[in-house]
């Protein structure tokens, strides 16, 4: 049995996390389902989405709309709150140096450092923004996460990078190099990091275990995590654009 929640599972809030995912294991529990102790942080985050032994994961929503429906069971929309967005979903900040004066526009025309090519935040929003500007971006430096992107940006070695905004948010708290950039544009809100399990769970069983869970958080969790809640999303929420060029690793 595998459970993670990986997406923003950061050294600063793990304990935080560690105290929802206990939440919702003995809800779980008392409800007849077995779940892991522990959630883990040794399987890498995509190939716990393959896993037919999946208690709990999250999926952003390109790797959702564009590989895993139909193969996954879709519980709910994790709600950050996060800011120019409704309840449920995200949108990415494209970021540079706070000391760089140059205009979205004119960023394009640099270095571009992005997380992964099968990431919503780091590369599908930022070629949406591009094809809806008539703008062509350059081919990235793929950095392997968002925290090596910003810093990246931060040692001038890239322009510009686009970044989940709640996980920005969460770098401004704990990563120095993001305290060296600004927010300089922000992208459509899209739905958010999703809770999933394997295919044929009960999706209502586990959403209330999870909002369960959440609800339960003392103040300070609540402030680490900025979570505020499960949210059910229409199906088509999840429809997005389909940027070109994104590609999930083989």
């Amino acid at each position: 049995m595998i459970a993670s929640l990986p997406m923003y599972d950061r050294p600063a809030n793990a304990a935080a996390h560690d105290r929802l995912w206990a939440g919702i294991r003995n809800r779980l529990r008392d409800a007849g389902v077995k779940a892991p102790e522990a959630l883990d942080r040794e399987v890498l985050y995509r190939d716990s989405w393959s896993r037919d032994d999946l208690v709990l994961g999250q999926i952003c929503v390109l790797p959702w709309q564009q590989w895993f429906k139909g193969k996954l069971t879709l519980i709910g929309a994790s709600d950050y709150g996060v800011e120019g967005c409704p309840p449920g979903f995200f949108n990415a900040v494209m970021v540079a140096r706070a000391d760089d004066p140059r205009d979205a526009k004119t960023l394009v025309k640099g270095r571009f450092a992005a997380n992964a090519r099968h990431s919503q935040s780091g590369y599908g929003a930022a070629m949406n923004f591009a094809t809806r500007m008539g703008l062509v971006l350059p081919d990235p430096v793929i950095t392997g996460a968002h925290d090596a992107s910003v810093a990246m940006v931060a040692q001038g070695k890239a322009d510009f990078s686009f970044i989940d905004a709640h996980t920005f948010w969460m770098q401004q708290r704990d990563l120095p190099a993001a305290q060296a950039c600004r927010i300089v544009h922000r992208t459509r809100p899209v739905p958010g990091q999703s809770f999933v399990t394997k295919l044929g769970n009960d999706a209502d069983l586990y959403f209330a275990a999870i909002n369960d869970a959440i609800a339960g958080l003392d103040q300070a969790d609540r402030d680490t995590l900025g979570l505020r809640g499960i949210i059910r999303l229409a199906p088509e929420a999840y429809d997005i654009a389909i940027a070109p060029g994104v590609a999930f690793p083989g």
